[in-house]
């Protein structure tokens, strides 16, 4: 597991990792194929997530799933590639969950930042999820292993989403929606989160990737428990 350590000064955030070195594929490639979460209870002292996420779904869902992600992170691609589109599908559109996506930036992807203001200037213009998925698919033409400067890919999905392209610019290149992700930084290190991405439904949390029938389980537990405490209907 990567550690965080975090560190203010001024007006910046950031997360330095430690231990990278010792990470490498092999770990990542552990966490993406393993078949069972580890499911951890949450201390129920903690506060509620006070950071503006992305809702999808229902405002009156009976239960939230909530992702910390980064736009770079292979793992987090992979659950947006894998398992996503079930939750949306099967949970959400059906109105048993709905979904908040929280940015979690961490320092090893230099150009997730950037993938972040992207998705938030698009939401300006209604179009935030369908950003968040171009982003995913297309993670090995922006990250830093492809270029030091991502904005004229975002640029060019901003484009292919038919986006008021130079409203978009403007809000990236102001870097306008920097304190919203900054405030989801602080959140996911309030909530003790070390690594991306980590799921929360209720008071449980899954560090790290998981599956369909992983999230599903929490959800219908989250349900029955409401159920069980609702008084009786008269």
């Amino acid at each position: 597991m990567v550690k965080v350590q975090q560190k203010k000064g001024g007006n910046t955030f950031w997360v330095a990792l430690i231990g990278l070195a010792a990470v490498g594929a092999g770990a990542l490639g552990y966490l993406a194929s393993r078949q069972q979460a580890t499911v951890v209870t949450l201390d129920p002292s903690l506060p509620k997530v006070a950071a503006e996420g992305y809702t999808l779904g229902r405002p009156d869902a009976p239960v939230e799933i909530i992702e910390f992600a980064d736009y770079e992170c292979p793992v987090c691609a992979q659950y947006a590639a894998v398992t996503d589109p079930d939750v949306r599908k099967r949970l959400v559109e059906p109105g048993l969950a709905k979904f908040t996506y929280y940015d979690f930036p961490l320092d090893m992807h230099p150009n997730t930042v950037s993938a972040m203001l992207a998705a938030a200037c698009a939401n300006d213009q209604g179009k935030y999820w369908e950003m968040h998925d171009r982003i995913y698919q297309g993670q090995l033409e922006w990250n830093t292993q492809a270029t030091r400067n991502p904005r004229k890919v975002l640029a060019g999905y901003a484009t292919e989403l038919g986006l008021d392209a130079g409203a978009w610019e403007r809000c990236f290149d102001e870097r306008k929606h920097l304190p919203r992700i900054q405030a989801s930084q602080q959140e996911a290190l309030k909530r003790r989160l070390n690594g991306t991405p980590a799921f929360i439904v209720g008071d449980k949390l899954i560090p790290g990737n998981t599956t369909f029938d992983d999230l599903k389980a929490l959800v219908d537990s989250a349900i029955a428990r409401k159920q069980a405490a609702a008084p009786p209907t008269k």
